[in-house]
């Protein structure tokens, strides 16, 4: 893809990895010359390295894999590198850091949405409805049977929240409504325990307990792969796991053998270690499991919410202000630029 021309020097040049809907783009092209990748897979790497040479911001999605190389490729005018997205795994932070370019992301904006998701897919898996739609299409549905597709119960059941974030909480305040028990597990007990109605438990617990457990944990050393065969083995027998965080908090070849052994009754996931999943991966011939292609957030208005926040965190950036989003603020405490 050439280089699109820009114009006046004196506005700041920036690079956006995709389309953006609503006005993002718009109200960015009022602050900036921005070139824009129009394709909807991810731009190549060797494109990205020569898109993003002298630009002094850089907005990406979670797709984008923003390394050490491509910051180094970008030069020393490099201000900030804003995702649209609340997770910044894919980006090298620690890199920025010690450049001094401001990481920011969309926290907040999304809350709502997923939750409401995280919940539709605890109930659809439950119920077992993508199951019972696949049986439609394909003429398996031959008459009444009292045990045809009979799924379980999610209203006074309990549900156990790995991770109790902005996202987590939001589940469990739905979770409310259906009467149910919420445990949770986190980095340290919240104080609000009382007002959510929620009980603060070990993971061991949690898992042993849980009828339903719902993962809304960052993607770190330390979660990686947190959801292995030993986890899988310490759920309830006929649990069903829910995943909308980040893939890789999950070992898939262990959730296949709980799947395929019935170790768990099921589960629904939003998200994997390769995206998109490889149309023959194994785990896409069970079916106990409901996959959906990342999308929890993704209702018109909350899309447009994210890119209107990753644009305005890049124009602060840019207008020599720190960007209220930064996520590596105290890394850049007492650098040049940084506020």
């Amino acid at each position: 893809m050439p280089k699109l021309p820009f114009g006046r020097k004196s506005r700041p040049r920036v690079y956006v990895t995709r389309e953006l809907p609503g006005d993002a783009l718009a109200h960015l092209r009022e602050h900036a010359e921005a070139e824009v990748w129009h394709q909807d897979t991810p731009p190549p790497r060797a494109e990205l390295v020569r898109a993003v040479e002298q630009i002094e911001g850089l907005l990406c999605l979670l797709t984008d894999n923003i390394d050490s190389g491509v910051i180094d490729a970008a030069g020393s005018q490099l201000r900030i590198v804003s995702t649209m997205a609340v997770g910044y795994d894919h980006i090298d932070v620690d890199a920025c850091s010690r450049r001094g370019i401001y990481v920011t992301n969309t926290p907040g904006v999304l809350t709502e949405t997923t939750a409401d998701f995280a919940f539709a897919l605890m109930l659809s898996a439950a119920r077992r409805l993508s199951e019972a739609e696949r049986a439609v299409r394909e003429g398996r549905w031959t008459t009444w049977h009292p045990s045809f597709l009979a799924g379980q119960d999610v209203g006074g059941a309990t549900l156990g929240i790995v991770g109790l974030g902005a996202i987590g909480a939001a589940v469990a305040r739905r979770a409310r409504g259906f009467d149910m028990r919420v445990l949770y597990c986190n980095r340290t007990q919240r104080s609000d325990d009382e007002e959510l109605g929620v009980t603060f438990n070990s993971f061991d617990k949690l898992l042993g307990e849980s009828d339903f457990v719902s993962v809304h944990v960052p993607l770190t050393a330390d979660t990686r792969h947190m959801f292995n065969e030993d986890a899988f083995n310490r759920m309830k027998p006929g649990a069903i796991f829910i995943n909308t965080a980040r893939g890789a908090v999950v070992d898939e070849t262990a959730l296949l053998r709980a799947l395929e052994g019935r170790r768990i009754a099921g589960a629904a996931i939003d998200v994997a270690e390769v995206e998109p999943i490889p149309k023959h991966d194994m785990l896409l011939r069970v079916p106990n499991l409901l996959v959906t292609p990342h999308i929890a957030s993704a209702s018109v208005a909350t899309r447009q919410r994210m890119a209107r926040m990753a644009v305005d965190n890049l124009v602060e950036a840019l207008q020599g202000n720190t960007p209220a989003n930064c996520v590596n603020r105290d890394a850049l405490a007492g650098k040049s630029g940084a506020a």
